[in-house]
């Protein structure tokens, strides 16, 4: 088997799709791919905006903080 990072796109989603059809079945992979919706706005856009003034001080700050 080629490693998942030296298969293009099209050969990591037949692969995919194979795993999920012998571990789901037929009826399990047709229900995912119906359910399955990619996301939709611009994550990137949006995190600027959640992430507006804070530095990574803050950051660590908080990860100090929480233990």
């Amino acid at each position: 088997m080629t490693p998942v990072q030296e298969l293009t796109d099209e050969q990591f989603q037949e692969h995919a799709l194979s795993i999920l059809e012998r571990e789901l079945g037929l009826d399990g992979l047709v229900r995912f791919l119906r359910l399955y919706r990619p996301g939709t706005g611009d994550y990137t856009a949006e995190r600027h905006k959640w992430l507006a003034g804070i530095t990574v001080a803050d950051i660590a700050r908080e990860l100090n903080s929480e233990g």
